[in-house]
């Protein structure tokens, strides 16, 4: 698929459900280090998601607090719980997958977490990281940054890899998903479409090669 040959220590940025790219970096890396650090930016991976519904992707956003907030670091976002979103991305999720092979295995520890009310979002990704990891039989140490790393080998920097806006130019191989007869493949959607799709496959597809 596209999993990366480079070994070592890798920065990235926090993620909520990220792309089946980001999870492929990680299988191919011996540490992963998020940046906490980081200002905050719109837009991004960082509270937002795609998914495949019967129409097509799917963009999931978890509503931040930012009122006049201006340059503040990743991790002192806080969830915007004014909004309803958790019954949205949950609604969502089972709208598009619950007729996939594997939900019923994966999706309630997953709602359980979208569901948990966490304070800050950095929280929130992590805990679904974390399961993420857990359901791929990935262990990898993951820690996060102490200060703002300004230097770093840029063959060891991913902070800006993955956008929604802009998706990476990768070889992809196509597995089988749901609505597909009306979508065909879509690829670099979200770990949860390979992982409802494909179930414990789903680390096989991520760590093929080129």
């Amino acid at each position: 698929m596209i999993a990366c040959a480079m070994n070592g220590k890798i920065l990235i940025s926090t993620a909520y459900l990220p792309p089946v790219s980001y999870f492929s970096l990680i299988s191919g890396a011996d540490e992963i280090i998020i940046e906490r650090e980081e200002n905050y930016l719109k837009q991004t991976y960082r509270n937002r998601c795609c998914i495949l519904s019967a129409h097509g992707p799917q963009s999931l956003t978890v509503p931040v607090l930012l009122g006049s907030l201006h340059k503040t670091p990743i991790k002192d976002i806080r969830i915007d719980y004014s909004k309803r979103w958790q019954q949205v991305h949950i609604g969502a999720i089972t709208a598009s997958y619950g007729s996939a092979p594997y939900f019923q295995f994966y999706n309630e520890k997953i709602k359980k977490v979208i569901s948990g009310n966490h304070e800050f979002l950095l929280d929130l990704n992590m805990a679904l990281l974390t399961l993420l990891l857990d359901y791929l039989k990935i262990k990898k140490p993951v820690t996060y940054t102490i200060e703002f790393e300004k230097n770093v080998n840029s063959s060891h920097d991913f902070r800006n890899r993955f956008s929604p806006k802009k998706e990476p130019a990768l070889k992809v191989i196509p597995y089988s998903q749901v609505f597909e007869n009306e979508n065909g493949f879509i690829p670099h959607l979200s770990i949860i479409d390979l992982t409802f799709n494909m179930g414990p496959d789903a680390v096989n597809y991520i760590q093929a090669p080129f």
